[in-house]
Formats: C-alpha cells, structure tokens, sequence
C-alpha cells in the first residue's frame, strides 16, 4: 500500500494486518530510518519499504523476495483550491506525477509478473469529486478522474489474465489531508457544514474505509472488477 500514514491509509491498514498478517508500506515518511522503524514497532506485521520511485519500490521487493499480489495505491497530494485561470502549470504537473504517473509506472512494473501468475488485484483509492465538481479544485478532480479512468481502462485488459482491478471513490472521508479534524469534526460549524452536504450527516470514519479497502484486496469476489465504488455517505 502506498502513503499509509496518510488519506485512507491510517484506516486500512490495521484491517490489512488482522486480515493479511504482513502488509509491505510505502509513506514518504519512510525515508528517515527512524520514521520507517518506528512505523514498524507500532504495526506489528508491517514492513516500511524504504524505497520514493515505483523502479525502487520493486527492487526493495525483489531483494525481499516477495511477490507482490495485491496492490493498493493510495496516492495523496495537497489539494489547494485556485480557480482556473491562476493554476500554474507547475502544480498540475506536480500532482500528474504523483497522483497519476506514480500509479501506472508502478502498475506497469509489477503486471507482468501479475499476468504470469494469472493472479493479481489493484485497488486504486481515487475521489468521487468529479460527480460534483467544486469551484477551485480543478487539478485534483482533473487528476484523480484519469486516474479512475486508467484503472477501468487495466481492468479490461487485465481481466483475461484473471486480474481484478477496483477503485474506491471517497469524498467526505476524515483525513488530516482533506477534511482535518479541528475544522469539521471538533468545530459545530464545521460539523453543520457537513451535514448540510452529507446525507449520512458526517464524515465517513477511517475504519469503515478501510473495512471496504480490505474487502476489495481480499480476492473473496473475483468476479468483480472494474467498478467504481463510492464512499460518500449518499453524496451527491
């Protein structure tokens, strides 16, 4: 799993190790020893690939001799609102590179050995915001639809090698990134907004998420491939 320190990460993977045992993360965090042996001390089970690239991400696999079967990509960015016409083309190619690029290069690396073993899952945690785009966040609802449409696009061709492909589409999901704690949870005016928004009347939790994530990587349904699942609480 990709960034799990943050956006849906926190909630996932506590069910990927009660499920799975042993999840090999990736975080930007992991950079620092310290910070990638601390993650490993308070997850037991989890193994803090040190490795920034898709090429080294792969190459730290490798050397570990794992096979990797399951892949959740779950790539965040900060998204700043501007309107259009004062986006700098800097910041749309900064959040191509993570939220698109880093995805597909690490797809294309490890589907080979996927379709060798006639096995394989991706989950790609994207965001629903296309289904109601908001004035100012143009890039990421921009972004984060392409890389929905890459992921139906694999499921096609990946289906006949029996490779299961899945996005889940949150929106209104508390994380610190998106939909911080202090301005929507602990806040009543923030707490007001969202139920003005939200059928449910809050902001869907970590572990439901991630209940959901783990259920799309289990392979239990092998049937279902190239969806797009909400996590929305009734929005829009």
């Amino acid at each position: 799993m990709t960034h799990v320190c943050q956006y849906t990460g926190p909630g996932c993977i506590p069910v990927l190790l009660r499920d799975r045992g042993t999840v090999y993360c990736h975080d930007i965090s992991f950079a620092e020893t310290s910070a990638a042996e601390e993650y490993e001390a308070s997850h037991a089970g989890a193994v803090a690939l040190r490795a920034q690239t898709p090429q080294g991400l792969v190459a730290e696999l490798s050397a570990l001799g794992v096979a990797i079967e399951t892949v959740i990509h779950n790539d965040v960015h900060p998204n700043t609102p501007v309107p259009i016409e004062q986006i700098p083309l800097e910041m749309f190619r900064q959040s191509v590179d993570v939220l698109l690029l880093f995805p597909i290069e690490l797809t294309q690396r490890l589907l080979p050995g996927m379709k060798a073993a006639k096995l394989g899952r991706f989950v790609f945690v994207t965001s629903a915001r296309y289904r109601q785009p908001e004035a100012g966040f143009s890039v990421a609802t921009t972004i984060r639809a392409a890389t929905t449409a890459f992921a139906q696009s694999l499921a096609r061709e990946a289906a006949p090698d029996g490779i299961q492909v899945n996005v889940v589409a949150p929106n209104y999901l508390y994380s610190e990134a998106y939909y911080p704690r202090a301005r929507f949870i602990d806040d009543p005016a923030g707490r007001a907004e969202i139920a003005g928004k939200v059928p449910m009347g809050r902001l869907g939790r970590p572990e439901e998420i991630g209940e959901l994530i783990g259920f799309m990587a289990s392979g239990k349904s092998q049937f279902v491939t190239g969806q797009v699942i909400d996590f929305t609480g009734g929005w829009p």
